[in-house]
This record gives C-alpha cells, sequence and structure tokens, in this order.
C-alpha cells in the first residue's frame, strides 16, 4: 500500500499559474494552498479544483513553506510553487516510490523555461532540490529567500523533472531579481560590486555554456550579473 501524499503550495496573486500546478498534482490524497490574502482568483480557482485553502499572512518563504507543510494531513508532502508543474514521469515516479520509500527525502530537478523557453545552459539544469519527504524528518530553513529544506536523515534523487516558468517576460525576471537583492543579507562592498558581476557573466554565458541558448543565455547571464551587483551595492 503506497504512503498517502499531500502536495503544498503558498499563493499570493497566482491566478495566471495557480490552475496548471493543481491540475498537475491532482494525483495526490490531498492539494493544500496556502494562500497571503490574494486579492485576485487565486482562491476561486484552487477551491473549485478540490484544493484546501487556507489564509496565512506572509511569514517569510521559508516560514510559509514550514507552515504549509505542518498542516498537511500526510506524513509525506511535496512542496510545489505556483508557476511548477509536475510532470506525468514525475508522477509516476512519485507513486512508485512511495509504495515503498528507501529514504527520508528525494530531490527533484526542475527543467526552467525563460521567455517560452526551456533552458539547460547556464548552470540552470538540472538545478535539484528536495521537494519530496517525509514532514518528519524535514524542514524548511526560515530565511527571506532562496529557501531549502534540510532533512534528518537519508537523501535521494528522483529520476524525473519537474518544469518551473521562471518568467514570462524580461522585465517580469529583472524586477525579481531587484526584490531578491534586497532582501540579500550580503555584506554590501563596492569592490564586490564592480567585480563579482563581471565574473558571473563570464561564469554563465562561457563556462556555463549560455552561448548556446542564443539571446535567452545572453540575457539570463547578462541579468543574473546585474542581480549580482544589486545585492553588493544597494
Amino acid at each position: 500500500m503506497s504512503n498517502p501524499l499531500s502536495v503544498v503550495i503558498i499563493t499570493k496573486n497566482e491566478e495566471d499559474y495557480i490552475e496548471e500546478a493543481i491540475k498537475s498534482a491532482q494525483f495526490a490524497e490531498e492539494v493544500v494552498v496556502v494562500d497571503s490574502f490574494s486579492v485576485d482568483k487565486t482562491c476561486e480557482i484552487a477551491k473549485k479544483l478540490g484544493a484546501s485553502v487556507i489564509q496565512q499572512e506572509w511569514l517569510g518563504f521559508g516560514a510559509q513553506k514550514n507552515f504549509a507543510v505542518s498542516i498537511a494531513s500526510n506524513e509525506w508532502v511535496f512542496v510545489l510553487d505556483s508557476d511548477e508543474r509536475i510532470t506525468k514521469g514525475l508522477k509516476s515516479e512519485i507513486i512508485e516510490t512511495l509504495k515503498n520509500p528507501s529514504f527520508d527525502g528525494y530531490q527533484i530537478a526542475r527543467l526552467n523555461s525563460f521567455f517560452g523557453k526551456n533552458i539547460k545552459s547556464c548552470g540552470l539544469y538540472p538545478d535539484y532540490s528536495i521537494r519530496l519527504f517525509s514532514r518528519l524528518k524535514g524542514k524548511f530553513e526560515s530565511v527571506p529567500v532562496h529557501e531549502s529544506v534540510r532533512v534528518n536523515g537519508k537523501v535521494s534523487k528522483l529520476k524525473n523533472h519537474m518544469i518551473h516558468i521562471a518568467y514570462d517576460n524580461v522585465e517580469e525576471f529583472i524586477e525579481k531579481q531587484k526584490r531578491y537583492a534586497s532582501l540579500s543579507n550580503k555584506k554590501k562592498s563596492l569592490v564586490r560590486a564592480l567585480f563579482s558581476p563581471m565574473w558571473t557573466f563570464i561564469k554563465l554565458y562561457i563556462f556555463k555554456f549560455g552561448f548556446l541558448d542564443g539571446r535567452h543565455g545572453f540575457l539570463i547571464s547578462k541579468i543574473y550579473a546585474m542581480y549580482t551587483f544589486w545585492k553588493y551595492y544597494k
């Protein structure tokens, strides 16, 4: 008998993305949406698709996801973002894995889509992170941004990836990087602000083969370099 699964999603004003995220997770015994008082149709869409919707004031990425995990009904959870999709291959692998889990957590690869194109260069693939885990053994770090799961036990990797709709357009990408930079706790440094962006661009565009993705690879490398500048200077 397979272990039942809860898929948890945190949201705020995600009406453009939430439907496909939930639909990709409907094989799970439970889908829980923890919403930070959206003013669009996010909650309406989620409820219509059968998800449980709980309202919670924003606590920060790590703390918000820990709250979502804590209210799940099942021991095994999959943490999904609203702009992510569980593929058919990953779904089948999750179901098979939960019949008899040999590990306490599993890393999942993400195939990131930038401006309508799936990107495997710039160090963006396989982009592993722990998403499937026993909530008795795993917990998110309570950090403002770039949160990750820490599992007190054994961790393995699944073979199939999920899809991440990273950014629909360049403007959205830039604004999000500005936001992430403002949340960074990196010590401000003029020297790093001047030299780190150059190295970031060279690393992503040349050594991580960003040039193979043409204009997309150039823009991704450039904007991540800009993020590095904002992180150390603003």
